[in-house]
Formats: C-alpha cells, sequence, structure tokens
C-alpha cells in the first residue's frame, strides 16, 4: 500500500463533516481546465483531452496547477466523468469544440443487454493518478476523487453525446423502464467499485457528479436517478485507516429536492447558484455539510464585486454556530473556460479573508 504524508490542511475534509474550522474551506468544478494558461500548455504537449487524462504524469500536473496559483483547500482528481462507460467498451473519443461522443452507444435491446463491468485493469490508469498526485501534494490539501452518477452516465450512453432534450434516454425510460434499470444497476455497481479503487489509491473524499438529474421530472429523479446514488453511497468505504472519507453528491437543477437528497447517506450536498443557501442549511444543515454556490457567471464581473458576491455567499448560509460550519464554498457549476485567473485569485482571497472575519466577529 503507498505510504502518504500526513495532512497539512485537513480545512475541507473538516467541514464536509460538519466539525469546526477557522474558516470557509474553497476548491472549484473544474479548476484544473482550460481557464488556465499552464493548463493549455500541458494539454498541447499531451496532444488531445484523452492523451491527457490517460496518462497520469500529465494528469498529476494540471491536478496540482491551480493550487501552484491559489491557495485553495483541495484538489480534484484530472480525469473525465465518462472514464467508467469507455471501460464498459463504448468508445470515449473527443470531437473539438464538440466535446465526448461515444462510438458504440446503447441504441438496441441487444446493447444494453450486452452491457457488462469495466474490463479489470482498465481504469488503473486513474487509479495510478490518484496516488501520484497524493504523493505529489505531499499533505498540502486533500484529493477528491469523483465519478459521474448512474443517470448522468446513463444519459451520455444511450444518447451518445451530451444533449439538450434526451429524447432517447427518456424514451427509454418510459417505453422500456426494463432496460433503463438494467444500466443503471450496471452503472451503480461500477461507480461504486470506481470510487472505492480511488479510495484505496489515495482518494480523502469522493463526489459524484449528478450533471443531468434536473432533466427529469419529479417522480422519475427519485425513482432513475437518486435511487441509484443512494445505491452507489451504500456502497462506498467510508473510512481508510482509521479515517473518515467524506462523500459529495451534486445534483445539478436539484434544488427542490434537497430535503430527499440529504437523506441518501452522504456526508455533503452540492448546491447550484438557482439554490438559496440559507434555506438550504435551514432544512438539511443537521444532515449534511452544503456545497457551494457561487454563480460561475460572477467571476467576469470587476474584483469589488466578486468580493461583494463571495460576501452574500457567506453570508446567506450564515454564522458557523456551535456545531461548525459545514460549509465548503464553490461555483454553483463548473467554471467557465474563459474566466479570469485574477478572477479566481480574487474570490478566493475574499472566501478566506471574510470567513475569517466571520468567525471572530
Amino acid at each position: 500500500m503507498p505510504q502518504f504524508a500526513p495532512l497539512k490542511n485537513d480545512t475541507f475534509l473538516r467541514a464536509l463533516l460538519r466539525q469546526p474550522t477557522t474558516y470557509t474551506p474553497v476548491w472549484l468544478m473544474r479548476q484544473a481546465g482550460r481557464y488556465l494558461p499552464e493548463y493549455r500548455a500541458t494539454r498541447a504537449k499531451a496532444g488531445s483531452f484523452m492523451g491527457l487524462a490517460t496518462n497520469p504524469d500529465y494528469a498529476t500536473e494540471v491536478t496540482i496547477q491551480p493550487l501552484d496559483r491559489f491557495p485553495l483547500d483541495a484538489a480534484i482528481l484530472f480525469s473525465d466523468i465518462l472514464t467508467v462507460p469507455d471501460a464498459m467498451g463504448l468508445g470515449l473519443h473527443f470531437v473539438e469544440g464538440e466535446g465526448p461522443k461515444f462510438e458504440r452507444p446503447l441504441k438496441t435491446e441487444a446493447d444494453v443487454l450486452a452491457l457488462r463491468q469495466p474490463e479489470p485493469g482498465s481504469l488503473d490508469y486513474v487509479f495510478k493518478a490518484v496516488t501520484q498526485i497524493r504523493t505529489e501534494l505531499n499533505g498540502r490539501v486533500p484529493l477528491i476523487g469523483f465519478s459521474g452518477s448512474p443517470w448522468t452516465l446513463a444519459c451520455y450512453m444511450v444518447e451518445g453525446e451530451g444533449s439538450r432534450e434526451f429524447h432517447n434516454i427518456k424514451k427509454m425510460l418510459y417505453n422500456r423502464p426494463d432496460l433503463m434499470r438494467f444500466i443503471l444497476d450496471t452503472n451503480a455497481k461500477a461507480v461504486a467499485e470506481y470510487l472505492n479503487a480511488q479510495i484505496d489509491a489515495g482518494a480523502q473524499a469522493v463526489m459524484i457528479f449528478d450533471s443531468w438529474g434536473g432533466a427529469l421530472a419529479d417522480g422519475a429523479y427519485q425513482e432513475f436517478s437518486l435511487k441509484y446514488m443512494r445505491q452507489v453511497v451504500a456502497l462506498l468505504k467510508r473510512e481508510k485507516d482509521g479515517v473518515k472519507i467524506p462523500a459529495i453528491v451534486f445534483t445539478k437543477g436539484g434544488g427542490h429536492w434537497i430535503e430527499e437528497i440529504a437523506d441518501i447517506g452522504a456526508d455533503a450536498l452540492g448546491l447550484d447558484w438557482t439554490a438559496n443557501l440559507t434555506q438550504a442549511r435551514h432544512k438539511v444543515g443537521h444532515k449534511v455539510a452544503l456545497q457551494g454556490n457561487l454563480d460561475p457567471a460572477i467571476l467576469f464581473a470587476s474584483p469589488d464585486q466578486i468580493t461583494a458576491e463571495v460576501h452574500k455567499v457567506l453570508d446567506a448560509f450564515g454564522p458557523p454556530g456551535v456545531s461548525g460550519s459545514g460549509h465548503v464554498f464553490n461555483l454553483g457549476h463548473g467554471i467557465s473556460q474563459f474566466t479570469p485567473p485574477e478572477s479566481v485569485a480574487a474570490m478566493v482571497e475574499a472566501v478566506h479573508t471574510y470567513s475569517k472575519a466571520q468567525r471572530s466577529a
């Protein structure tokens, strides 16, 4: 088993477990990415997105780049949410300007019933990257592992690419719910195994991204997304070497279901920018930590405006209180590739400075 340096900054993990912290920790979804010139340089060296994601050296380099630039409180593994279906043999590839596509999407009943768990060893490049990143971090901050949710993976697997309408998968969901459940059951087992292998490799927290849960109708969300995230959470390792491994779930567009999401057993709940943080804390703050939820577009404003909006988010969550804060500051979705890096610096500085002042008030 790999041996890692002791953690120097555990603020992020403490906040996820609703323990007292001296300030509100902050990290960003897609913090290693195209808004950073150093990321673009590494990606050019790698030759393609998958060339970057499947090479542990490059994945380590880009995971650590934002931490060398900003005093963030967590690193997140550089990878893609679609590695699992790729390892199931669907043939992931990226088309410039169009995003991910699958060569062999699940179009027929025969396609669905032929679906199997990922081939042994097919995701080793991810686990090698996790161990390498954790080693290179040398205890600076915790490392987050992640996966797409069973439903979100299924959306890409059936549609063959990203979608706005989700015609194909919704047609299957309503016409052949038996096939839909087969895919989701298969995905739930694969996702849990994948996240547990990341934990074994060195991930100190894990996150499930339900990017397309908000595309579902009420009722269908509970049956076809939430149920399977609950299955994943139930199968997760929640401790490693005597240390707790917190789990975060994030449904984009899921703000009106937060009480149900808070009941599935995760430690923290991610909120997009449409959710009201004050109301969310009143509803579920005694059960789970909350992560979010600044609108990423605010990072195109002036530094003064960014600072003011950060203060609003921290004020909306409210004072830490006796039971610890339970708040991780983040954007309400991934950072835009056009974001000026100096805006991120202003945001991180504002989060740290203001949240420390809140605690000493």
